[in-house]
């Protein structure tokens, strides 16, 4: 599939950073089929942290990359971000793409050139989740104090940029209500591409509840740490990431933290759990249609994009993020799990899919530009 108008045309991609494969590099994955011959930008790249389709494209990098630990630690640069991400210069281009949950979408360009940006979530770091990732009581008392006197210039700078944006793309109706919310823009849901071809039910299931992914704040592995050390049940964790430390020193016998496994461990993992875990709010969240594809239920907090990925015949809510709500959705869990019906599971998943994300990605960019153009 490409993009007829689009050809010949020069196309950057910016991506917020590379260091991992998640739900937005999954995004951008498409976005590099699509335009095989874009230049990618970015503020810092891991080398061989990322697909062999994203590793092969020319990828430029910020100073961010070179300051001291840029790849280990650069959230702690995040102040310098808005100045990283306008250094890069797009006068040879005709098409900006971004991909952004953070500042990738705040990137400076002239007028002739058409910005077209997939929002993953506004800076979350500084809006509805500031509290999440920097008021914790285990966030120490510099960073808590540097994010406090930040936060106002960050949520200007994200505010002011998104006039640099010509169109908006989501991930989810709860983005596309904060992209209204805090830019005041209109944007059109394309559901991020999951790949769920490999996700297939599986073998008996056992006692275990399983989480998977980063351990980033907003995921809250520490509540699902603490509610299964009172439950006492066991818990599987697969992933690292900035909490990861702080989760393990809390953790009791019965949880288990497994790292990074392969794709065939993982849906192994999948197909056998319970039910997977999912307490965070995050912008859409992959990993509970992936426990769907494998006929595995979810225990979700009730906020987010878990509220478009699962419903009640594949799922259980629970509408308060602490401990006793955690531990009663999981006392039902252990009660009704064997209620869920494959059939219900089919049904959701089907919604979803690479082939359409790629398709609807295609037919945006190349609208977006034709009504652009032709508005000029």
């Amino acid at each position: 599939m490409n993009v007829p108008l689009l050809e010949g045309r020069k196309v950057a991609l910016v991506h917020d950073w590379l260091n991992g494969m998640r739900g937005g590099e999954k995004c951008l994955e498409v976005l590099c089929e699509l335009f095989p011959d874009a230049d990618l930008f970015t503020l810092i790249h891991q080398k061989g942290a990322l697909s062999q389709t994203i590793e092969s494209m020319p990828i430029r990098t910020s100073f961010v990359q070179h300051l001291p630990f840029g790849l280990k630690k650069y959230r702690l640069y995040l102040p310098l971000f808005p100045l990283a991400i306008e250094q890069f210069d797009f006068s040879d281009y005709d098409l900006i793409i971004s991909s952004s949950h953070c500042v990738a979408k705040g990137v400076k360009h002239a007028d002739s050139v058409y910005h077209i940006s997939y929002v993953h979530a506004p800076m979350r770091y500084v809006w509805d989740q500031f509290d999440t990732y920097f008021r914790q009581p285990r966030t120490s008392l510099p960073v808590r104090i540097g994010a406090e006197l930040m936060r106002s210039y960050l949520q200007n700078w994200d505010r002011n940029t998104a006039k640099r944006v010509d169109t908006f793309l989501c991930n989810s109706n709860n983005i596309r209500k904060k992209i209204l919310k805090y830019y005041g823009r209109e944007s059109q849901v394309i559901y991020p591409p999951v790949d769920l071809s490999n996700f297939k039910p599986g073998g008996t299931k056992e006692s275990y509840y399983l989480m998977v992914g980063a351990f980033a704040p907003n995921k809250r592995v520490d509540l699902a740490v603490e509610a299964f050390n009172r439950l006492k049940l066991p818990l599987k964790i697969l992933g690292s990431g900035q909490d990861e430390e702080y989760c393990r020193s809390i953790a009791g016998e019965n949880i288990e933290f497994l790292g990074a496994l392969s794709n065939e461990k993982m849906i192994e993992l999948y197909q056998q759990a319970r039910a997977l875990v999912f307490p965070g709010e995050d912008d859409f969240g992959i990993t509970p249609l992936e426990a769907q594809a494998c006929n595995t239920p979810v225990i979700a907090f009730a906020s987010g994009g878990a509220m478009e990925t699962v419903t009640a015949r594949t799922g259980l809510f629970f509408t308060e993020q602490n401990i006793d709500a955690l531990c009663e959705a999981v006392e039902e869990m252990e009660r009704s799990w064997s209620n869920f019906v494959p059939e219900a599971f089919r049904q959701q998943v089907s919604r979803f899919g690479r082939g359409n994300y790629k398709e609807q990605m295609a037919h945006a960019i190349e609208h977006g530009y034709r009504q652009w153009k032709a508005e000029l």
